[in-house]
Protein backbone atom coordinates (compact mmCIF):
# COMPACT_ATOMS: atom_id res chain seq x y z
CA UNK A 1 0.00 0.00 0.00
CA UNK A 2 1.57 3.42 -0.89
CA UNK A 3 1.27 6.36 1.33
CA UNK A 4 -2.00 8.61 1.66
CA UNK A 5 -1.92 12.28 -0.03
CA UNK A 6 -4.56 13.37 2.07
CA UNK A 7 -2.35 12.92 5.00
CA UNK A 8 -0.97 16.04 4.13
CA UNK A 9 -1.05 19.34 5.57
CA UNK A 10 -0.71 22.49 3.08
CA UNK A 11 2.81 23.13 4.41
CA UNK A 12 3.23 19.15 3.72
CA UNK A 13 2.07 19.87 -0.02
CA UNK A 14 4.25 23.06 -0.64
CA UNK A 15 7.48 20.68 0.46
CA UNK A 16 6.26 17.54 -1.90
CA UNK A 17 6.08 20.10 -4.99
CA UNK A 18 8.98 21.73 -4.23
CA UNK A 19 10.55 18.24 -4.02
CA UNK A 20 8.94 17.18 -7.15
CA UNK A 21 10.60 20.76 -9.14
CA UNK A 22 7.17 22.21 -9.35
CA UNK A 23 6.44 26.14 -8.92
CA UNK A 24 4.40 26.55 -5.32
CA UNK A 25 1.49 27.33 -6.35
CA UNK A 26 1.00 23.71 -7.09
CA UNK A 27 0.49 22.84 -3.97
CA UNK A 28 -2.68 25.09 -3.40
CA UNK A 29 -4.01 23.56 -6.50
CA UNK A 30 -3.70 19.98 -5.10
CA UNK A 31 -5.00 20.95 -1.45
CA UNK A 32 -8.18 22.64 -3.44
CA UNK A 33 -8.34 19.01 -5.54
CA UNK A 34 -8.18 16.96 -2.22
CA UNK A 35 -10.78 18.75 -0.47
CA UNK A 36 -13.22 18.43 -3.04
CA UNK A 37 -12.68 14.70 -2.78
CA UNK A 38 -11.07 14.32 -6.02
CA UNK A 39 -8.68 11.56 -6.91
CA UNK A 40 -4.97 12.70 -8.01
CA UNK A 41 -5.79 11.67 -11.64
CA UNK A 42 -8.55 13.98 -11.40
CA UNK A 43 -6.84 17.64 -10.03
CA UNK A 44 -5.70 19.88 -12.74
CA UNK A 45 -1.94 19.87 -12.09
CA UNK A 46 0.66 19.16 -14.83
CA UNK A 47 0.79 15.28 -16.14
CA UNK A 48 4.20 15.39 -14.83
CA UNK A 49 2.95 15.85 -11.31
CA UNK A 50 0.45 13.11 -11.28
CA UNK A 51 3.00 10.91 -12.76
CA UNK A 52 4.85 11.83 -9.84
CA UNK A 53 2.25 11.66 -7.50
CA UNK A 54 0.90 8.50 -8.17
CA UNK A 55 4.06 6.45 -8.65
CA UNK A 56 4.18 7.06 -4.37
CA UNK A 57 0.73 7.95 -3.74
CA UNK A 58 -2.88 6.07 -3.73
CA UNK A 59 -5.26 7.19 -6.30
CA UNK A 60 -8.44 6.85 -4.11
CA UNK A 61 -7.82 6.24 -0.38
CA UNK A 62 -11.38 5.83 0.14
CA UNK A 63 -13.92 4.37 -1.94
CA UNK A 64 -17.40 4.53 -1.72
CA UNK A 65 -18.69 0.82 -1.99
CA UNK A 66 -22.03 0.65 -1.32
CA UNK A 67 -24.49 3.00 0.00
CA UNK A 68 -27.87 1.88 1.66
CA UNK A 69 -30.32 4.64 2.86
CA UNK A 70 -33.39 4.48 6.16
CA UNK A 71 -36.68 5.46 5.78
CA UNK A 72 -35.79 8.40 7.83
CA UNK A 73 -33.08 9.89 5.38
CA UNK A 74 -29.90 8.23 7.27
CA UNK A 75 -27.62 7.32 5.26
CA UNK A 76 -24.47 4.18 5.69
CA UNK A 77 -21.82 4.33 4.01
CA UNK A 78 -19.45 1.00 3.39
CA UNK A 79 -15.82 2.38 2.71
CA UNK A 80 -13.64 0.17 0.45
CA UNK A 81 -9.76 1.18 1.67
CA UNK A 82 -6.92 0.82 -0.74
CA UNK A 83 -5.44 -2.36 0.48
CA UNK A 84 -8.98 -3.68 0.27
CA UNK A 85 -9.88 -3.23 3.74
CA UNK A 86 -13.81 -1.88 4.84
CA UNK A 87 -14.61 0.34 7.35
CA UNK A 88 -18.45 2.43 7.60
CA UNK A 89 -19.95 5.54 8.19
CA UNK A 90 -23.20 7.62 8.89
CA UNK A 91 -24.99 10.63 7.50
CA UNK A 92 -27.79 11.52 10.02
CA UNK A 93 -29.61 14.55 8.82
CA UNK A 94 -30.94 16.90 11.15
CA UNK A 95 -32.87 20.23 11.41
CA UNK A 96 -29.10 21.99 11.62
CA UNK A 97 -27.03 20.27 9.51
CA UNK A 98 -25.81 16.84 8.50
CA UNK A 99 -23.64 15.09 10.89
CA UNK A 100 -21.27 12.50 9.60
CA UNK A 101 -19.82 9.66 12.07
CA UNK A 102 -16.43 8.55 10.72
CA UNK A 103 -13.96 5.18 11.72
CA UNK A 104 -10.89 5.70 12.73
CA UNK A 105 -9.66 2.09 12.67
CA UNK A 106 -10.87 -1.28 11.10
CA UNK A 107 -12.05 -3.37 13.48
CA UNK A 108 -11.79 -2.53 17.83
CA UNK A 109 -9.48 -4.19 19.96
CA UNK A 110 -11.72 -2.40 23.04
CA UNK A 111 -13.81 -5.98 22.99
CA UNK A 112 -17.35 -3.91 24.29
CA UNK A 113 -19.92 -7.23 24.23
CA UNK A 114 -23.02 -4.50 22.76
CA UNK A 115 -20.41 -3.55 19.88
CA UNK A 116 -19.93 -5.50 16.29
CA UNK A 117 -16.96 -3.28 16.01
CA UNK A 118 -15.37 -5.54 18.41
CA UNK A 119 -16.34 -9.02 16.90
CA UNK A 120 -12.82 -9.25 14.26
CA UNK A 121 -11.04 -7.58 16.71
CA UNK A 122 -8.25 -4.65 15.08
CA UNK A 123 -7.26 -4.84 11.94
CA UNK A 124 -5.08 -2.18 11.61
CA UNK A 125 -5.59 1.94 12.69
CA UNK A 126 -6.45 4.04 9.85
CA UNK A 127 -4.49 7.64 9.28
CA UNK A 128 -5.02 10.70 9.70
CA UNK A 129 -5.84 10.93 5.71
CA UNK A 130 -8.12 7.86 5.47
CA UNK A 131 -10.19 9.19 8.48
CA UNK A 132 -10.79 12.55 6.40
CA UNK A 133 -10.88 11.13 3.08
CA UNK A 134 -14.21 9.33 4.36
CA UNK A 135 -15.64 13.16 5.01
CA UNK A 136 -14.22 14.10 1.39
CA UNK A 137 -15.81 11.26 -0.02
CA UNK A 138 -19.55 11.98 1.43
CA UNK A 139 -19.10 15.24 1.17
CA UNK A 140 -18.70 15.06 -2.91
CA UNK A 141 -21.24 12.29 -2.75
CA UNK A 142 -23.54 14.68 -1.07
CA UNK A 143 -23.21 17.56 -3.66
CA UNK A 144 -21.25 19.93 -1.00
CA UNK A 145 -18.29 21.40 -2.22
CA UNK A 146 -15.40 22.81 0.79
CA UNK A 147 -16.56 26.55 1.42
CA UNK A 148 -20.87 24.90 1.10
CA UNK A 149 -20.21 21.69 3.10
CA UNK A 150 -22.76 19.01 2.76
CA UNK A 151 -21.24 17.44 6.08
CA UNK A 152 -21.23 19.98 8.78
CA UNK A 153 -20.45 17.86 11.84
CA UNK A 154 -18.40 15.12 12.91
CA UNK A 155 -18.20 12.34 15.00
CA UNK A 156 -15.68 10.38 15.81
CA UNK A 157 -17.60 7.67 16.77
CA UNK A 158 -17.60 4.59 13.81
CA UNK A 159 -15.41 1.34 14.05
CA UNK A 160 -12.36 2.01 16.35
CA UNK A 161 -11.75 3.50 19.78
CA UNK A 162 -10.44 7.05 18.60
CA UNK A 163 -7.77 7.60 21.36
CA UNK A 164 -5.92 3.96 21.04
CA UNK A 165 -5.33 5.54 17.37
CA UNK A 166 -4.05 8.66 19.25
CA UNK A 167 -1.47 10.43 16.97
CA UNK A 168 -3.26 9.80 13.66
CA UNK A 169 -6.79 11.25 15.23
CA UNK A 170 -5.07 14.26 16.53
CA UNK A 171 -3.52 14.69 13.20
CA UNK A 172 -6.71 14.18 11.42
CA UNK A 173 -8.24 17.03 14.41
CA UNK A 174 -5.80 19.27 13.06
CA UNK A 175 -6.59 19.31 9.49
CA UNK A 176 -10.64 18.95 9.84
CA UNK A 177 -10.26 22.45 11.36
CA UNK A 178 -7.42 24.06 9.65
CA UNK A 179 -8.14 27.53 8.16
CA UNK A 180 -7.21 25.83 5.18
CA UNK A 181 -9.12 22.89 5.13
CA UNK A 182 -12.56 22.03 5.82
CA UNK A 183 -12.12 24.58 8.83
CA UNK A 184 -15.21 22.70 10.63
CA UNK A 185 -15.05 24.05 14.03
CA UNK A 186 -14.37 22.00 16.68
CA UNK A 187 -17.28 22.72 18.39
CA UNK A 188 -18.95 21.01 15.82
CA UNK A 189 -16.79 17.60 16.71
CA UNK A 190 -17.31 14.78 19.17
CA UNK A 191 -15.34 12.23 19.87
CA UNK A 192 -16.00 8.76 21.55
CA UNK A 193 -13.76 7.01 23.81
CA UNK A 194 -14.22 4.13 25.98
CA UNK A 195 -12.48 5.76 28.59
CA UNK A 196 -8.61 5.41 27.96
CA UNK A 197 -7.06 7.70 30.93
CA UNK A 198 -3.89 8.39 29.68
CA UNK A 199 -5.12 9.27 26.28
CA UNK A 200 -7.73 11.78 27.56
CA UNK A 201 -5.07 13.40 30.01
CA UNK A 202 -2.82 14.01 27.18
CA UNK A 203 -5.88 15.31 24.99
CA UNK A 204 -6.05 18.44 27.32
CA UNK A 205 -3.14 19.85 26.09
CA UNK A 206 -3.49 19.51 22.27
CA UNK A 207 -5.72 22.86 22.76
CA UNK A 208 -8.60 21.10 20.29
CA UNK A 209 -11.96 21.83 22.17
CA UNK A 210 -13.95 19.16 20.92
CA UNK A 211 -17.11 17.82 22.49
CA UNK A 212 -15.69 14.67 24.73
CA UNK A 213 -17.61 11.74 24.89
CA UNK A 214 -17.31 8.83 27.38
CA UNK A 215 -18.86 5.61 27.34
CA UNK A 216 -19.72 4.79 30.58
CA UNK A 217 -22.45 2.09 30.85
CA UNK A 218 -22.21 1.18 34.34
CA UNK A 219 -22.46 3.20 37.39
CA UNK A 220 -19.22 0.68 39.36
CA UNK A 221 -15.86 -1.11 38.11
CA UNK A 222 -17.26 -4.51 38.88
CA UNK A 223 -20.21 -3.97 36.54
CA UNK A 224 -18.69 -1.80 33.74
CA UNK A 225 -15.98 -4.73 33.78
CA UNK A 226 -18.68 -7.20 32.37
CA UNK A 227 -19.09 -5.63 29.31
CA UNK A 228 -16.09 -3.42 29.12
CA UNK A 229 -12.79 -5.31 29.36
CA UNK A 230 -11.09 -1.84 29.28
CA UNK A 231 -12.70 -1.18 32.64
CA UNK A 232 -10.44 -3.64 34.83
CA UNK A 233 -7.71 -1.19 33.45
CA UNK A 234 -9.25 2.00 34.46
CA UNK A 235 -11.24 2.82 37.27
CA UNK A 236 -14.68 5.30 37.04
CA UNK A 237 -12.88 7.41 39.76
CA UNK A 238 -10.11 7.85 37.12
CA UNK A 239 -12.23 9.24 34.31
CA UNK A 240 -14.50 11.38 36.45
CA UNK A 241 -10.83 12.92 36.93
CA UNK A 242 -9.69 12.91 33.43
CA UNK A 243 -13.30 14.59 32.65
CA UNK A 244 -12.21 16.90 35.38
CA UNK A 245 -9.28 17.53 33.86
CA UNK A 246 -10.59 18.15 30.42
CA UNK A 247 -13.18 20.84 31.62
CA UNK A 248 -10.65 23.11 33.04
CA UNK A 249 -8.63 22.81 30.17
CA UNK A 250 -11.28 23.33 27.61
CA UNK A 251 -14.37 25.16 29.32
CA UNK A 252 -16.03 22.43 27.75
CA UNK A 253 -18.68 20.18 29.69
CA UNK A 254 -18.81 16.60 28.98
CA UNK A 255 -21.17 13.50 28.06
CA UNK A 256 -21.56 10.52 28.89
CA UNK A 257 -22.67 7.51 27.04
CA UNK A 258 -25.13 4.99 28.73
CA UNK A 259 -26.32 1.91 26.89
CA UNK A 260 -29.42 0.72 28.68
CA UNK A 261 -28.93 -3.11 28.96
CA UNK A 262 -32.20 -4.75 30.12
CA UNK A 263 -31.13 -6.90 33.64
CA UNK A 264 -27.72 -5.45 33.30
CA UNK A 265 -27.27 -1.24 34.25
CA UNK A 266 -31.05 0.28 33.27
CA UNK A 267 -33.08 -0.26 36.47
CA UNK A 268 -34.01 2.46 38.98
CA UNK A 269 -30.90 1.28 41.76
CA UNK A 270 -28.96 2.00 38.57
CA UNK A 271 -29.90 5.51 38.02
CA UNK A 272 -30.06 6.48 41.31
CA UNK A 273 -25.96 5.77 41.35
CA UNK A 274 -25.56 7.15 38.21
CA UNK A 275 -27.25 10.36 39.91
CA UNK A 276 -25.02 10.28 42.82
CA UNK A 277 -22.25 9.44 40.75
CA UNK A 278 -22.46 12.34 38.32
CA UNK A 279 -24.02 14.84 41.06
CA UNK A 280 -22.58 18.70 40.43
CA UNK A 281 -20.51 17.68 37.73
CA UNK A 282 -20.55 19.83 33.99
CA UNK A 283 -21.69 16.54 32.19
CA UNK A 284 -24.51 15.56 29.96
CA UNK A 285 -25.79 11.70 29.85
CA UNK A 286 -26.94 10.83 26.65
CA UNK A 287 -29.09 7.65 27.49
CA UNK A 288 -28.90 4.91 24.31
CA UNK A 289 -31.29 2.27 23.48
CA UNK A 290 -29.20 -0.35 23.13
CA UNK A 291 -29.05 -1.58 19.22
CA UNK A 292 -28.98 -5.69 19.44
CA UNK A 293 -26.06 -7.16 17.72
CA UNK A 294 -27.15 -10.74 16.98
CA UNK A 295 -23.54 -12.15 17.83
CA UNK A 296 -24.06 -11.17 21.42
CA UNK A 297 -27.09 -11.54 23.57
CA UNK A 298 -27.53 -8.50 25.75
CA UNK A 299 -30.96 -7.20 25.24
CA UNK A 300 -32.16 -3.09 25.14
CA UNK A 301 -34.26 -2.00 28.10
CA UNK A 302 -37.95 -1.33 27.07
CA UNK A 303 -39.01 2.21 26.51
CA UNK A 304 -41.10 2.42 29.67
CA UNK A 305 -37.25 1.60 31.77
CA UNK A 306 -35.70 3.68 29.41
CA UNK A 307 -38.14 6.84 30.21
CA UNK A 308 -38.11 5.78 34.07
CA UNK A 309 -34.20 6.09 33.80
CA UNK A 310 -34.47 9.19 32.19
CA UNK A 311 -36.93 10.75 34.85
CA UNK A 312 -34.99 10.02 37.89
CA UNK A 313 -31.71 11.41 36.30
CA UNK A 314 -33.63 14.67 35.85
CA UNK A 315 -35.15 14.44 38.94
CA UNK A 316 -31.79 14.88 40.68
CA UNK A 317 -30.63 17.79 38.56
CA UNK A 318 -28.69 15.84 35.91
CA UNK A 319 -29.10 16.72 32.62
CA UNK A 320 -30.27 13.80 30.21
CA UNK A 321 -31.71 12.87 27.22
CA UNK A 322 -32.38 9.73 25.37
CA UNK A 323 -30.50 9.73 22.12
CA UNK A 324 -32.64 9.39 19.06
CA UNK A 325 -32.62 6.48 17.05
CA UNK A 326 -31.69 7.12 13.43
CA UNK A 327 -30.72 4.59 10.53
CA UNK A 328 -32.01 0.93 13.09
CA UNK A 329 -33.31 -0.50 9.66
CA UNK A 330 -30.23 -0.40 7.35
CA UNK A 331 -27.91 -1.70 11.05
CA UNK A 332 -27.48 1.90 12.35
CA UNK A 333 -24.56 0.30 15.24
CA UNK A 334 -21.17 1.03 14.37
CA UNK A 335 -19.66 -2.27 12.77
CA UNK A 336 -22.98 -3.94 11.71
CA UNK A 337 -22.49 -3.33 8.65
CA UNK A 338 -19.13 -4.20 7.81
CA UNK A 339 -19.77 -7.57 9.70
CA UNK A 340 -22.89 -8.46 7.72
CA UNK A 341 -20.71 -7.55 4.50
CA UNK A 342 -18.05 -9.95 5.46
CA UNK A 343 -20.29 -12.67 6.41
CA UNK A 344 -21.72 -12.27 2.92
CA UNK A 345 -25.12 -11.16 3.88
CA UNK A 346 -27.53 -9.16 1.68
CA UNK A 347 -27.31 -6.02 3.80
Amino acid sequence: MKAILQDCSLLELSRLVADAGEKPFRAGQLAEGLLQGKRISEIPVPAALKAYLLERFEEEPVRIERVFTAADGTKKYLFALADGNLVEGVLMKYRYGNTQCVSTQVGCRMGCTFCASTLGGLVRNLTAGEILSQILAVNRAEGGTPKARAVTNVVLMGSGEPFDNYDRVVKFLRLLTAEDGLRVSARNISLSTCGLVPQMRAFCGEGIALNLTVSLHGVTDEERARIMPVAKAYRIADILQACGEYFAATGRRYIFEYSLIAGENSDERHALALAELLRGRPCHVNLIRLNAVKERRLRAADERMAQRFLQILKSRGISATIRRSMGSDIGGACGQLRAGYLRGEDV
